[in-house]
């Protein structure tokens, strides 16, 4: 066990050290995609549509909140001590509209049929998201 251990720290620390030798130090942040333009599109599928539309409904929240979607996710949660810039009635009404505006533009796309918008819009409408944003419930519990 403790040869294992061992083998597996030396196996780190030359990692490490490897990309320390190759310029590790030097390399440029990862630039964040702009929340206010348009991504590129996904894969077809009903997970993948899911996945588009709240990724697209939490780039709009972003851009009305004048952030990248990285720091406003960081932000709804505590521990990621990320300081919150926002009070959350301002975060719920930007998640909100990110959302119906996400549905929209899913349905201009072809990847929702038009008599399912309505009801998504009313859930979004509806929805909890304080709670949601909080933890206080889950996808699960909805159902």
């Amino acid at each position: 066990m403790r040869v294992a251990l061992a083998a597996l720290l030396a196996a780190g620390l030359v990692l490490v050290g490897v990309e320390l030798g190759k310029g590790a130090l030097h390399e440029p942040p990862p630039k964040l995609a702009n929340p206010c333009l348009p991504r590129g599109g996904g894969t077809g599928g009903l997970d993948a549509t899911v996945q588009r539309i709240v990724l697209d409904g939490l780039d709009g929240a972003a851009c009305r909140l004048h952030t990248t979607r990285e720091e406003l996710v960081l932000s709804l949660a505590p521990e990621a001590g990320v300081r919150r810039r926002w009070d959350d009635h301002t975060i719920e009404v930007a998640i909100r509209s990110g959302l119906l505006r996400s549905i929209d533009e899913a349905q201009r796309r072809g990847d929702i049929p038009d008599f399912l918008v309505p009801v998504l819009r009313s859930v979004v409408k509806h929805a909890p998201i304080d709670q949601l944003v909080r933890g206080g419930i889950s996808l699960a519990s909805a159902f």
